[in-house]
């Protein structure tokens, strides 16, 4: 059972970092990364807030996911809907400030990229099931057989495109990130020595199973 909380607990970490890097990215001030062009997108079109745009968006690729037979474990619904949750209160305590010019822009921009990479590659050890993005960026891979960088921009081009449509903001920082995101991503793993499909994640069904016998070890 300590080991589990453990592991929650780095998911829950992952999270947070992840919002983080997000909303450097955000305040960077230079164009909004794929995934936010997306989120600003619908948040446009639909009328809500930036992280329950990034909540709707999470949804609809779990299904689409789960269609194409990924796992879908407490990590994938945990990330689903946190992350939007503490993008929203990260943004409104405003800890983090805006970029004064394109300079400092760019390089608050690559410094999001990164703390997203990081982020996800913690996410995705704890093995809890990968969040939503990243699951579909495994799907790809496996699918394909591409480096795990390709297979991330080519997500990261896909969403742009998508979220361009529905008027969310495309800039210079958004060309930088499609290109820069899949390098990140590559550049992290490779230190890591970390090949994601190669994970094994937990289910729902496998958390359920090693709750439940935790829970009898307890009552014995």
């Amino acid at each position: 059972m300590v080991k589990f909380l453990t592991r929650l607990s780095h998911l829950l970490a992952a999270i947070l970092l992840y919002a983080v890097g997000v909303v450097i990215t955000l305040k960077a001030n230079v164009g909004y990364a794929p995934w936010d062009v997306l989120h600003a997108g619908l948040a446009k079109t639909i009328g809500i807030s930036f992280g329950v745009a990034s909540i709707v968006a999470g949804v609809i690729i779990v299904a689409f996911v789960a269609i194409c037979g990924e796992k879908i474990g407490i990590g994938t619904i945990i990330s689903m809907t946190v992350t939007g949750i503490f993008i929203d209160l990260i943004m409104l305590i405003d800890v983090i400030p805006l970029a004064p010019n394109m300079a400092i822009g760019i390089v608050m921009l690559v410094a999001g990229l990164l703390v997203i990479s990081l982020a996800t590659y913690f996410y995705i050890r704890s093995a809890f099931g990968a969040g939503p993005r990243d699951n579909l960026m495994v799907v790809i891979k496996r699918k394909t057989k591409l480096p795990i960088g390709v297979c991330r921009s080519i997500v990261e081009l896909t969403v742009t495109f998508a979220g361009w449509r529905l008027g969310g903001m495309v800039g210079i920082g958004t060309l930088i990130s499609v290109v820069a995101v899949g390098f990140s991503i590559q550049l992290v793993f490779t230190i890591f020595k970390f090949n994601a499909a190669a994970v094994k994640h937990e289910t729902l069904r496998d958390t359920y199973e090693t709750l439940a016998s935790a829970v009898r070890r307890k009552n014995q």
